[in-house]
């Protein structure tokens, strides 16, 4: 009887030795601890182009046909715009009936040619008139060959009137409309490569602690779809311009179609210690967040100021507390 009163007695008294419910015999803890976490600071950034390019003409003229508007996607090659010149149809007009003509000639002097070689066969003329004729058909034959030639030019000219796209991408600003006189050289609209990328402008006094590499977050709220990006800084300039660090960085899904909006950014402003403990670990009731702290055998509910969620590699669904709780502590999961 006795024997088996201290086996019914035994769990009773290891629960009551802990001070917790019989539930919470086995329950998790946890030993609050500092840790180093990157503390960082908001700065404003904008959407830009990698590169922005001016599509341009080739020949002077002017513009008789438009094919884009701001806005318009563009791919590389594309036919954007049309550039005439009166003098290069004036001059094809003039090079063509130039080889008619000689045409014409050489059509004389290949058969002068022909006449004067059967004479000479025959004895009639002498070999001499050969000679002439055979040179009067050369000197015929390369002036029409350098006139096609030079009417190649001037159809090559007239197709560079064709104003191409320099690349993909997306039509920023027109500059001309249609009638505008332009010289050869001149930007008819600028074309934004479609490959995003975010310009950030950091104070100097963070300059020390941003460095090619380092992750960059942004919030939902910035982008409009409710969930939070990161990316990673691929370039630092060297130069400061006006009390800032001017630094790129590469963030997937920054839209396709505004350039120059702004956005803020949280960057690494260097590292600072932090408590940090699970989520889990935190209860809320009537707006207050608590946690189950071991104190003296027994579990007591204090309250916490939560801070903003940190995620770490050994726990990614860290939470930082700013104040109820010190390193040391030791925390029951609920």
């Amino acid at each position: 009887m006795t024997a088996r009163l201290t086996k019914l007695l035994k769990p009773l008294t290891i629960v009551a030795a802990v001070g917790l419910p019989a539930g919470f015999a086995v329950a998790e803890t946890l030993t609050v601890a500092q840790q180093a976490v990157a503390d960082e600071k908001a700065v404003f950034a904008t959407v830009e182009s990698i590169s922005v390019v001016p599509a341009r003409v080739r020949i002077g003229g002017t513009v008789v046909q438009l094919n884009v508007r701001e806005g318009d996607r563009v791919a590389r090659g594309q036919a954007i715009a049309s550039v005439g010149d009166d003098k290069l149809v004036l001059q094809m007009k003039s090079l063509d009936a130039q080889i008619e003509a000689l045409q014409a000639q050489a059509n004389q002097a290949q058969i002068d040619f022909t006449r004067t070689e059967g004479l000479v066969e025959r004895g009639t003329l002498p070999r001499v008139k050969l000679d002439e004729a055979r040179t009067a058909l050369n000197v015929a034959e390369n002036g029409l060959r350098a006139r096609m030639a030079e009417r190649a030019v001037v159809n090559q000219q007239l197709s560079e009137g064709q104003v191409l796209a320099p690349s993909d991408g997306r039509v920023l600003k027109k500059l001309v409309t249609v009638g505008s006189v332009v010289l050869p050289g001149d930007p008819i609209v600028t074309v934004a490569q479609q490959d995003f990328k975010l310009r950030l402008r950091v104070p100097e006094r963070h300059a020390r602690f941003l460095k090619a590499g380092d992750r960059v977050r942004v919030d939902g709220a910035e982008l409009g779809d409710g969930s939070s990006k990161s990316g990673i800084i691929d370039l630092v300039y060297p130069q400061i311009e006006e009390g800032r660090v001017i630094a790129d960085a590469r963030v997937e899904g920054l839209g396709e179609y505004f350039v120059g909006d702004r956005l803020r950014v949280w960057v690494s402003g260097g590292a600072r210690p932090a408590l940090v403990i699970p989520a889990s670990y935190v209860k809320t009731r009537f707006g207050v967040d608590y946690v189950q702290l071991a104190q003296a055998g027994r579990t007591i509910d204090v309250p916490v100021q939560r801070g903003r969620e940190l995620p770490l590699p050994s726990m990614a669904d860290g939470v930082e507390i700013l104040s109820g709780v010190r390193a040391g502590d030791q925390l029951v999961r609920p």
